[in-house]
């Protein structure tokens, strides 16, 4: 069974995005970006991909899962359809219809529709790209963690993961370190799978 695999910028304080949703405190210069381009170069926006050149086919994911407010910042400049090369999820109860390759869903429970993603038949990986909900709904359904930590402080924004409002008292997850790297620019790849999972 293919893998979830919730890949995220996030910050030192575990914020995803400022409170407005914009998340320009993501530096996108240095070294790396490099290793994004050349290791996960479909986690690049289309916008992204066109001003570098890129066209390198997916390594690692064919479909991304997302919310509303996680596609919100590509609608604000006019891009429908974020990551063209990929299967592409909305969840949202607002987006009335299909735009471009996006398939909104509307009103569907994540979960089911991420136990349904997993269980095709495909060697490739399924993309959780926020938001903070989303992420905290799907959290037991999650393989894997790769965290993007940038070097920064915001105080406040949208979490990585929502304020828990299940169970009390809350439920611990627990996830295994699989493999930290450092970058000259100070963002450093995290890696975290659950107990009995692994790497692909």
């Amino acid at each position: 069974m293919r893998k979830l695999v919730y890949y995220i910028a996030v910050t030192l304080d575990g914020f995803i995005a400022a409170p407005d949703g914009t998340y320009d405190c993501f530096a996108t210069e240095g070294d790396h970006l490099e290793a994004i381009v050349t290791e996960l170069p479909e986690t690049l926006p289309v916008h992204v991909r066109t001003a570098l050149g890129i066209d390198a086919p997916p390594a690692r994911f064919d479909t991304v899962v997302m919310g509303r407010a996680t596609l919100q910042p590509a609608l604000d400049i006019g891009i429908t359809s974020p990551y063209p090369h990929l299967r592409q999820y909305v969840l949202s109860h607002t987006l009335p219809a299909a735009t471009d390759a996006t398939e909104p869903i509307v009103g569907r429970n994540p979960i089911d529709l991420v136990r349904e993603l997993k269980a095709e038949d495909s060697d490739a990986d399924v993309w959780l790209c926020g938001g903070g909900h989303l992420a905290g709904q799907l959290v037991d359904e999650m393989d894997e963690l790769f965290l993007k930590v940038y070097p920064v402080v915001l105080g406040r924004g949208i979490g990585l993961f929502a304020p828990e409002t299940g169970p009390e008292p809350p439920i611990a997850r627990r996830f295994e370190h699989l493999h930290s790297r450092q970058f000259d620019s100070g963002v450093r790849f995290t890696r975290l799978v659950r107990p009995d999972g692994g790497e692909r």
